[in-house]
């Protein structure tokens, strides 16, 4: 008797966990997305997304358009771009984004280009390092709205202050995205917190792929 009693309470706990996780995970994600707090900082940070030989693709050039703008604004002295190259790229999405930036008004000087990251986490570690290195703390991490969330967690995580200005334009506002967004961010959120903390390395770099899948070394 006690046996099924501590049977029944388990799959009752277990279901509970796969009902709640998954909304709490869509939450955290979508409030971020919907209601982005921007405050002065040290430095913008540009997360890289794809480019083709050197000219940025639809979803990195929103991002740079919003850098730009919050840049204008006064939000920040200085802006970083990161972000590797795709196996036989002539160039990196950093490299790219800072060209972009030159090209449309901002001066070589402001702008670093840190060629580090195919993944959201790696290129944190990256311009994190930079930061520390250079004593500064608080970042405005421009990036899709969706992806604002696990962002700015593993910002915090590597021990900046970090806010979110989200894309205004581009494939990738609220308005333009799909659920399948939405949903793979809550899941690559929910993965990050629950075993990315401890050493487990996630990849949410996958061509062609709709969720976090892959498990790196």
């Amino acid at each position: 008797m006690f046996l099924f009693r501590w049977i029944r309470r388990t799959i009752t706990l277990v279901l509970l966990v796969a009902l709640i996780a998954p909304a709490y995970g869509v939450s955290q994600v979508w409030r971020a997305a919907k209601n982005p707090v921007v405050r002065q900082a040290d430095v913008i940070v540009v997360l890289g997304t794809a480019q083709l030989n050197g000219r940025p693709g639809e979803a990195l050039e929103a991002r740079l358009i919003e850098a730009k703008r919050i840049y204008d604004l006064g939000y920040a002295p200085a802006i970083i771009t990161v972000g590797a190259g795709a196996p036989g790229d002539r160039t990196t999405e950093a490299a790219s984004g800072k060209y972009w930036l030159r090209t449309h008004g901002i001066p070589a000087k402001k702008i670093t280009a840190i060629e580090e990251g195919r993944d959201t986490l790696v290129s944190t570690k990256a311009y994190a390092a930079i930061m520390k290195k250079r004593y500064v703390s608080d970042v405005i991490i421009v990036t899709d709205p969706y992806h604002c969330k696990r962002a700015m967690t593993m910002a915090n995580d590597q021990g900046v202050i970090s806010t979110c200005s989200p894309v205004k334009t581009g494939p990738n506002t609220v308005a333009n995205s799909g659920y399948k967004y939405l949903l793979r961010e809550a899941g690559a959120y929910l993965v990050y917190i629950t075993v990315g903390r401890r050493g487990v390395q996630v990849s949410d770099h996958l061509p062609g792929a709709d969720i976090v899948t892959k498990v790196l070394p």
